[in-house]
């Protein structure tokens, strides 16, 4: 019986791809030569909507008609712009996921059977009709008993067979196209869907967006941004309450223009909130499209975003923050080598590839960038092409910094859509240039001693014991070696050799994190003989650390 709904289904889809004539990809490829001739005999050109407009706005609208699964899909293929032309990847971001609601009947019948109680000792009032509907959920407005204004998200009944159906559907059709596509080595269709199957699982967990939110609201200690609070005693893994805001879209231009909202000021707070996200909270809304943010606009000339809708989000690796700050700083300065070095530095890039070549490639792409006004350059249009000049030189792919990319390409639209001066750079400047200096100066080192040597300290008696027994294996060929494992060994036997050497850095690591601690946090600061220890550790430690230099 599955094979049969997923027969039909897969009939219904190749009649959408027909009918929006997307055929023409699959004509395309040697397989299906032999049977193009049906393309000019079937169906007739009354059937066709080939007139629909371009290839990339025909895909959207096919994906539209097949529903929900295949909307959410777009969207999430909309954000790999590794893999898909431009044109492609900006008509897949319009895809809209506005789709009928279901019943209010249904949704209460959800809502009671989670809480485990009526609806109407939960909630002062509850309204019927939903406020939004997505291929997701829907969303109702209530109020509390407390009296507090609320909206009520609720799961699509029986969505996630609905979703495994045509994810099951998805992994099939992945496995074709990957033997078929000629580029399948480069687009991946498998990793793909693995990714999307990943992505929208996630989002049917509602616990998981509302501890989302709850990050994000502990996060913003300014009042820059506003994340409505999270009513967890009423939240369940397929309903969350959350509170209700108000605001005005930041879509709507001209009402915020009416209400004399300081635009500049609105624009530069917006790159303010993403910068201060990805740097400083490392844990940023991925998300940020018009449709999930409003504007508080109490006070027009400070005026405060509200978001909503945290079921995608994004944090970054100390490797991926280093590369995105030192490759940005570096770009924005001209040093293209820097920013070549970085890539193989990183492993990104393999390091066979000759670093001139790749310097050379990246000015020639990226320098026209610099013949205009620095207040038009698009960090986010940067990072794109930065990213494909290095796919040339095998990149390997870094989702995570794919979706950043997107949101930033987000956030700069909605900015210079508000103020069209807008100068992205000197407004995350500040931010890059911080973030190097507390995770790249003296602060950060001593910070790092602070924290690694007490737990090196701990393990280290064991650490002779465990070279003994793997030196030992290996002479008596009890390890299967190989060339990595070889050079372990012989690295060990170094160890082992030096181990005096090892007790010296050991302890002049121990006298110099006593210095740091002592001379920047000293308890009597004006004690002669805490300052005299303090400056006696620091002369011990460099004195062990060059005797062990010197054996």
């Amino acid at each position: 019986m599955r094979y049969l709904v997923n027969f039909v289904r897969l009939i219904k889809i190749g009649f959408v791809i027909i009918r929006y004539g997307l055929e023409e990809f699959m004509l395309g490829l040697k397989l299906f030569k032999p049977v193009k001739f049906l393309y000019y005999l079937w169906p007739p050109r009354w059937f066709r909507k080939t007139d629909s407009g371009s290839k990339a706005k025909r895909m959207r609208l096919a994906l539209e008609e097949l529903g929900p699964v295949f909307i959410k899909f777009g969207q999430v293929l909309s954000t790999r712009r590794d893999l898909l032309p431009m044109e492609y990847a900006e008509e897949l971001a319009k895809l809209q996921d506005n789709v009928p609601p279901f019943s209010s009947e249904t949704a209460v019948g959800i809502i009671e059977k989670a809480l485990e109680q009526p609806v109407t000792e939960v909630f002062q009032s509850f309204e019927a009709t939903p406020l939004a509907s997505a291929s997701i959920a829907q969303v109702h407005a209530a109020v509390r008993k407390d009296g507090q204004n609320v909206v009520v998200k609720v799961l699509r009944p029986d969505i996630e067979k609905t979703i495994r159906k045509d994810i099951d559907l998805m992994h099939t059709m992945a496995k074709i196209a990957n033997r078929i596509l000629p580029d399948a080595e480069r687009l991946r269709p498998i990793e793909v869907v693995d990714e999307y199957e990943k992505t929208i699982f996630d989002e049917l967990d509602l616990t998981r967006e509302a501890a989302n939110a709850s990050q994000l609201k502990r996060n913003a200690t300014n009042d820059n941004l506003h994340v409505p609070f999270i009513d967890w005693d009423l939240t369940r893994n397929n309903i969350i309450v959350m509170e209700r805001i108000y605001g005005t879209p930041i879509g709507d231009t001209e009402s915020l223009k009416a209400q004399n909202i300081n635009l500049q000021k609105l624009a530069e707070r917006g790159v303010e909130i993403f910068f201060t996200q990805v740097f400083t909270d490392n844990f940023f809304h991925a998300d940020m499209h018009p449709g999930n943010i409003f504007i508080d606009t109490t006070n027009p000339e400070d005026p405060k975003y509200i978001v909503v809708d945290f079921g995608i989000v994004g944090s970054l690796t100390d490797a991926d923050q280093r590369y995105l700050a030192e490759n940005m700083y570096a770009f924005f300065k001209r040093d293209y080598r820097r920013v070549a070095e970085l890539h193989i530095d990183s492993g990104w890039v393999p390091d066979y590839v000759r670093i001139d070549e790749f310097e050379a490639s990246i000015r020639s792409d990226c320098e026209p960038i610099f013949e205009r006004p620095l207040k038009e350059i698009s960090v986010g249009h940067m990072l794109m092409r930065l990213f494909a000049t290095a796919n040339r030189f095998e990149m390997v792919v870094q989702p995570q910094l794919i979706l950043l990319q997107k949101t930033l390409l987000n956030i700069e639209g909605i900015g210079r859509d508000l103020y069209p001066d807008l100068n992205v750079w000197d407004t995350a400047q500040p931010y890059i240039e911080d973030w190097m200096d507390n995770r790249m100066g003296v602060s950060s080192f001593i910070e790092g001693m602070k924290t690694h040597l007490p737990r090196f300290l701990a393990k280290s008696p064991e650490m002779p014991i465990l070279m003994h027994d793997l030196v030992r294996k290996a002479s008596r060929g009890e390890l299967v070696t190989n060339q990595k494992t070889a050079e372990l060994v012989d690295l060990v036997e170094t160890l082992q050799r030096g181990q005096k050497k090892t007790t010296r850095w050991i302890i002049g690591g121990t006298l110099l994190l006593g210095a740091a601690v002592l001379i920047n946090d000293p308890i009597e600061p004006l004690l002669l003989g805490i300052s005299w220890l303090s400056w006696s550790c620091l002369v011990g430690g460099l004195f062990a650390w060059v005797s062990a230099l010197r054996k």
